[in-house]
């Protein structure tokens, strides 16, 4: 098992472009980091229910739930925020006025808020998370070993995170702007870190790319890079020079055939493995060249596998055991 890459992180914030599997990765780096005997929360903040659908659970309320158990005997909640039950929260916890915001909620008031000011609907979401993370500080009983936020795609991220920015044209002084400080005094410290999700195709690895000079220009904590659906070569290094060159020799192919018992059609079949065996080759050697970019951002780059047949809850337990010998684990 590799060192542990991010042993002083409380909060993984994880992002990445649309279809990558952002929320299946989210979702198995909660539960390698809530291996023996840890608690961690997910969360998500998009209202697409990924998480309860990933963990095959009915929808989640804006109440925290256990949706698995993890290797050692850990334990992995759930949480779906909602922006107006957020700010009925920040209403409570800072001024003790969850009832005055009840009436503002049935009067339609939070969501005008959260509409006309997409700043302020953000600094709530990650409000909320920043004080799950602060639980631990206090030594409360709800307390987590490790905040986990299924985040918006790579395009929005840095915007999401970096709410004082955000907030500049709502508030310059007064509780608003006291919120966004110390929600930042939790995202912009070494106690976040923001993983972007990508596959290795070379869109989503150049908004990778992208991703991570946006977040490091805004001072975000770049945390890794984690490739998702990898595939390991099926050739060798010869093998597949000789496929992209002279091409895989036929008779040898049809020799192979022969021995596995095919008898009919050979000579076609032989061809048509050969060129799949060619275009194989090639999306390796494409690949290759979007991990050599990936390595040169100077992050740590993950690789999670191909799981085929779909995920479930039993392929989850696989991905993390993945994670975890790669260093991901706390």
């Amino acid at each position: 098992m590799s060192p542990t890459l991010w042993p002083d992180v409380s909060l993984h914030v994880v992002s990445g472009k649309g279809g990558t599997g952002k929320t299946t990765v989210a979702g198995a780096l909660a539960m390698t980091l809530a291996r023996d005997g840890r608690r961690t929360l997910l969360m998500e903040v998009e209202g697409r229910q990924g998480i309860a659908q990933l963990f095959d659970v009915p929808p989640l309320p804006y109440e925290e739930r256990k949706v698995a158990v993890a290797p050692g005997g850990g334990e992995v909640w759930a949480l779906a925020v909602d922006p107006e039950d957020a700010l009925l929260d920040y209403l409570e916890i800072f001024y003790n006025l969850r009832r005055a915001g009840s009436a503002l909620r049935r009067m339609g008031a939070v969501d005008f808020a959260t509409t006309i000011a997409p700043g302020l609907r953000d600094v709530l979401l990650t409000g909320k998370a920043c004080e799950v993370v602060r639980r631990a500080e206090k030594q409360s009983a709800d307390a987590y070993d490790a905040v986990v936020l299924d985040a918006p795609p790579t395009g929005r991220i840095t915007r999401f995170l970096n709410v004082n920015n955000e907030v500049s044209g709502l508030a310059k002084v007064g509780p608003i702007r006291n919120h966004a400080d110390l929600v930042m005094s939790v995202i912009a410290s070494p106690r976040t870190a923001v993983h972007l999700v990508t596959l290795l195709e070379e869109m989503p690895v150049q908004e990778t790319i992208d991703g991570v000079a946006e977040l490091q220009a805004a001072c975000l904590p770049v945390g890794g890079v984690l490739v998702n659906l990898a595939r390991p070569p099926r050739l060798t290094d010869i093998e597949m020079d000789q496929a992209l060159t002279t091409g895989l020799p036929i008779t040898e192919i049809e020799q192979g055939l022969h021995e596995a018992g095919v008898t009919s059609d050979i000579e076609r079949a032989a061809n048509m493995l050969a060129a799949e065996g060619r275009d194989h080759a090639l999306r390796v050697k494409l690949e290759q060249q979007e991990i050599t970019r990936l390595d040169a951002l100077d992050v740590p780059v993950l690789q999670l596998p191909y799981v085929p047949g779909g995920i479930d809850l039993s392929s989850l337990y696989e991905l993390a055991s993945v994670l975890s010998d790669q260093g991901a684990s706390s």
